[in-house]
């Protein structure tokens, strides 16, 4: 062959080869492609799982924490109803806590949480992140020492994600440390940096699982009994809400049994010495006209029994249709309604109720109470009308408090 003969068939085979290769390149491109897109369908039908699944069991649980605040309202003389009480109280709180950690950590890692950023004391979200698992501790007999300088220190941040930080750190330090255990929360000032220590005597973290404690689902070996609980969700949530603060989380230990260590760094900011503030007297009370709309007959059953007791004239209707005419039969100042009710939704309950409005009629407060919490569920709420978005199991002493305030603001 001669050699410009064998030259020519080299080219054609190379260009066999590089066509063959382009093709699998695009074939490969493509089917990269269709997995993103799965992946992406899947996550989105994991959210839209989770936000259902949060929904439909923060709905039982809301007349359960509801039946917990009465009790606590009621006088007896049975020690045991105390612990009862105090039993149902502390588990239904680790029930939402689980919800709350479930779609923040769905969140997080779509890059869905938004924060309400302003200059926060650290003292503020540390007492807050203390009193959230202040009973867990006492209930198991451990010992929680609080190290704080005298001098104020602030941090840039959202308060409620800052005591979800600390408060996440102190729950995992209860949960694996034994009863009768040391607990230590110490933070101090490191030049233009804030650095909080939570250190406990607890069952320690092996070298295996240390570089991989803040991984999603990670947890420690633990027993059969599964008796600490927790889905290892909760470190993964801290990691997320730090960095989203520009600091950092690291975790230290010196093995199983050894106790446990976890140090968050956050940016100081300086703030201008506070003059003294002065005492505002506790507001008296101003009685007021509310309504209930939930189509959970047990739920509105006992949020109005705790609201009457409280010393409001309440209302229930169980939908929509029955809530508008409710309204103008009662005349109601407050409105306390459920999103997803048959039939007509909240949402436009609370629109055809702010349309009926004139201009001669008394001022009215809204408050969305549902399942149903996201940043985009809030942000529908208040557009429809609502004044205030509650997500459910509500702290009873929250809701009042806004009603209270909604009172003396109308009264």
């Amino acid at each position: 062959m001669r050699a410009w003969e064998l030259t020519r068939a080299t080219a054609e085979t190379l260009s066999e080869n590089l066509r063959e290769a382009n093709e699998h390149l695009v074939m490969a491109t493509l089917a990269a492609e269709k997995l993103e897109e799965a992946a992406q369908n899947a996550k989105h039908r994991q959210d839209e799982f989770l936000a259902m699944l949060a929904h439909e069991l923060r709905n039982p649980l809301a007349p359960i924490r509801s039946a917990v605040a009465l009790l606590e309202r009621i006088d007896t003389v049975d020690p045991r109803l105390t612990t009862i009480r105090e039993v149902v109280r502390r588990q239904v709180e680790h029930m939402a806590r689980l919800l709350d950690d479930l779609l923040d950590a769905s969140r997080v890692t779509s890059g869905k949480v938004t924060l309400q950023r302003q200059t926060v004391k650290v003292s503020e979200f540390v007492d807050q992140a203390v009193e959230m698992y202040r009973a867990l501790i006492d209930t198991q007999r451990q010992h929680l020492t609080l190290d704080m300088p005298v001098s104020p220190m602030y941090v840039d941040g959202d308060l409620t994600r800052l005591a979800q930080i600390i408060g996440n750190l102190l729950h995992n330090a209860a949960k694996y440390t034994p009863e009768g255990g040391d607990i230590a929360l110490i933070a101090r000032p490191d030049r233009d940096k804030v650095v909080i220590r939570v250190t406990d005597t607890g069952s320690g973290i092996s070298a295996e699982t240390l570089p991989h404690i803040f991984d999603l689902f990670a947890q420690e070996e633990r027993s059969l009994s599964r008796s600490q609980g927790g889905l290892g969700i909760g470190l993964t949530v801290v990691r997320a809400m730090v960095d989203r603060h520009g600091g950092t989380v690291t975790a230290k230990s010196a093995g199983i049994g050894a106790g446990s260590e976890f140090t968050v760094i956050l940016p100081r900011v300086r703030k201008a010495a506070e003059g003294a503030k002065e005492q505002t007297p506790k507001p008296t009370f101003v009685p007021a006209r509310i309504l209930i709309v939930d189509d959970n007959v047990d739920a509105g059953v006992l949020l109005s029994m705790l609201l009457e007791m409280s010393g409001y004239e309440v209302k229930v209707a169980l939908d929509g249709a029955s809530a508008l005419v409710a309204f103008e039969h009662q005349r109601s100042q407050i409105v306390v309604c459920d999103i997803g009710l048959p039939g007509m939704n909240g949402y436009e309950v609370a629109r055809r109720l702010r349309q009926s409005r004139t201009a001669g009629d008394p001022p009215l407060m809204l408050i969305a109470l549902t399942g149903y919490e996201g940043p985009e569920d809030r942000q529908r709420a208040l557009t429809a009308g609502f004044d205030h978005h509650v997500a459910k199991p509500v702290d009873f002493d929250v809701l009042l408090k806004l009603i209270e305030q909604a009172a003396i603001s109308r009264g």
